[in-house]
């Protein structure tokens, strides 16, 4: 396949998510959506599936679910009508049918504690996170209202030690086009809190106001403006998985805000995929409203 043919086809694929996230709590229309890309459906659903694994179906139900799983915890106030209603459901009826499918218990279920057990099931699946001694308790973020990034990026399925060869991949490329300055951001597509870690998209990108490096081998990616709970924090592999838990199961439930659909993301200063030490610097970034 011709490079800029191949350009295209993730430029369609990335603007399809980006139009996902911005209208979940809408009653999002393929058939208009393919009209404003001037392609048909079945193009439009055949790209969209080789790059991200999933098809578009599957993706907007697993957004959807993903920001009701957190509204269910953050919106005390909220009854689950009103939740079904802003994560783009039409009924109640269907909500409670699509959640207990996807997580095996009820939405009240859930909200009644059902989500620190379904977490902590997710957590075990990680080793690292479980013999990490790291403590959160007294981090507390800035917020901080942050700006659209343009980054290269190598998408990585799964959230697991395979993310180490994904970034030594991206870090070579950066060397190679003699980049001084720019930061290496992950992106976390899937909320592994919530979705379990061999299906989660990690995102390895690199952000930088250098020129747009002509026929790169890498597609780009916006990342969303918008306002963040920024938490900095330093620590070794299997830290980072515990803090994010921290964050959306203890953390927000008590902050009186509540996160969006954008993803989270880490900035880091110290790469602990790529340090000799395994050890990290960085700055995470939760998306959050009030």
């Amino acid at each position: 396949m011709k490079k800029e043919t191949q350009d295209k086809r993730t430029k369609i694929a990335n603007d399809i998510m980006f139009y996902i996230y911005t209208h979940i709590d809408t009653d999002i229309d393929i058939e208009d959506l393919s009209y404003d890309l001037k392609i048909s459906k079945f193009y439009m659903h055949r790209i969209f599936k080789e790059v991200f694994g999933r098809n578009i179906y599957e993706s907007i139900k697993s957004i959807r679910l993903q920001k009701a799983s957190n509204l269910l915890i953050t919106n005390k106030l909220s009854n689950i009508s009103d939740i079904a209603n802003s994560c783009g459901y039409s009924s109640q009826t269907s909500f409670i049918k699509v959640f207990k499918n996807r997580f095996n218990m009820t939405p009240k279920e859930w909200r009644n504690g059902g989500y620190k057990v379904y977490s902590s099931q997710i957590l075990e699946q990680s080793p690292k996170s479980m013999q990490s001694n790291a403590e959160f308790a007294n981090l507390e973020p800035t917020i901080v209202k942050m700006p659209i990034m343009h980054s290269y990026y190598i998408r990585n399925q799964g959230y697991d030690i395979s993310i180490k060869r994904t970034w030594q991949k991206l870090y070579t490329w950066a060397l190679g086009n003699e980049f001084k300055n720019y930061k290496q951001i992950a992106l976390y597509h899937d909320n592994p809190t919530i979705t379990p870690l061999m299906y989660c998209q990690y995102i390895a990108c690199i952000v930088t106001d250098e020129p747009i490096v002509a026929n790169s081998r890498l597609p780009r990616f916006i990342i969303s403006d918008g306002v963040y709970a920024k938490f900095d924090l330093c620590g070794v592999y299997g830290d980072v998985l515990k803090f994010i838990h921290w964050v959306y199961h203890e953390w927000l439930p008590s902050s009186g805000f509540e996160t969006t659909t954008k993803p989270s993301y880490s900035i880091y200063k110290k790469n602990h995929f790529l340090s000799d030490d395994n050890s990290f610097e960085l700055s995470f970034y939760v998306p959050i409203r009030f």
